[in-house]
């Protein structure tokens, strides 16, 4: 019975957020109302505040939903290939995920008609810390596996990776028509500035990669779940 009800609470939880996400996409999050939301939904608007206890926090929960698919796709194609764990072809993969998820792809390139406020809300700024706890974890299994650049400075590292991540997202609106790259080039050329910069000159044993696969799957494992308790509902810890 428990069961049940808790099944039928995450169907409603998703009816709601498909429509919220339709709905941010259409008209961004400044003109989206629960009352909207809640039509489109096929429920009461007090049935929302069952789930997500403010507007601002329904919209999270879009965010982290698709966050979390987004991450369990990247585990997926690490448990399929170990070689997805090294730097490069990690942060490779993720552009091409976040790319391809609307929302996720305005978190990374700061799309404000979007998400508006909702980038410097303060449960948004918590999980930005817990994600740079987890980046800080899988960056440490790499450097004991000799999959980093010798002597590289991980605080260093916490800056200038994220600046040139970032960097490849916000270069998105401003790219002249001329720039013919496809997604997958684009992925590329981001992997391959990575690997230059931060990854050993020496390619890692197959040993090597595997034992990182097997420990960073669990690290990414914790970021999975926690944007899925974002999106049902609960708020970070």
């Amino acid at each position: 019975m428990g069961e049940d009800v808790g099944s039928a609470r995450t169907a409603r939880a998703d009816r709601i957020l498909d429509a919220a996400h339709e709905l941010l996409l259409r008209w961004g999050y400044r003109r989206v109302t629960i009352d909207e939301v809640a039509r489109k939904a096929g429920v009461g608007k007090g049935t929302i505040y069952l789930h997500w206890r403010s507007r601002e926090q329904l919209f999270q929960a879009v965010s982290a939903r698709e966050a979390a698919a987004m991450t369990a796709a990247i585990i997926a194609g690490q448990q399929q290939d170990p070689a997805e764990v090294s730097l490069h072809r990690h942060y490779r993969r993720l552009f091409i995920e976040a790319m391809n998820r609307p929302v996720v792809r305005a978190l990374y390139t700061r799309d404000a008609d979007t998400l508006d406020a909702f980038l410097h809300a303060d449960s948004h700024v918590r999980i930005e810390e817990i994600k740079r706890q987890i980046n800080g974890d899988y960056y440490g299994v790499l450097a004991a596996e000799d999959m980093l650049r010798p002597g590289l400075d991980h605080d260093a590292l916490d800056y200038a990776l994220p600046t040139i991540v970032f960097g490849f997202f916000a270069a998105e609106p401003f790219l002249p028509p001329t720039v013919e790259l496809d997604l997958e080039h684009k992925a590329d050329c981001l992997g391959d500035t990575i690997r230059r910069a931060f990854e050993a000159p020496i390619a890692p044993g197959t040993a090597a990669v595997k034992r990182a696969a097997a420990k960073c799957v669990p690290i990414f494992g914790r970021l999975a779940d926690l944007y899925l308790t974002q999106a049902y509902g609960d708020e970070p810890t």
